[in-house]
């Protein structure tokens, strides 16, 4: 049992998962990297030297809503 509530209907017990990353060359999950979006000359992110976080999602078994947190970096 977790701590996290949901913020939307308040119910406990949030059911922990992932979110997926599967376009080409990515490695199967998403990240959260600092700093606002800055695009590169292909359209691409700017993401050399930016610390990257793991996300936590979970998701709230009552209304469905998800609730995401960075726990890490990676």
């Amino acid at each position: 049992m977790n701590a996290i509530r949901c913020t939307q209907c308040g119910a406990s017990d949030l059911e922990p998962g992932f979110l997926e990353d599967s376009g080409e060359g990515s490695p199967g999950y998403t990240r959260w990297i600092a700093g606002a979006l800055e695009r590169g000359l292909l359209g691409g992110a700017k993401r050399m030297g930016r610390p990257r976080w793991q996300i936590d999602a979970y998701r709230c078994p009552q209304c469905a809503h998800l609730e995401m947190f960075t726990s890490r970096p990676i």
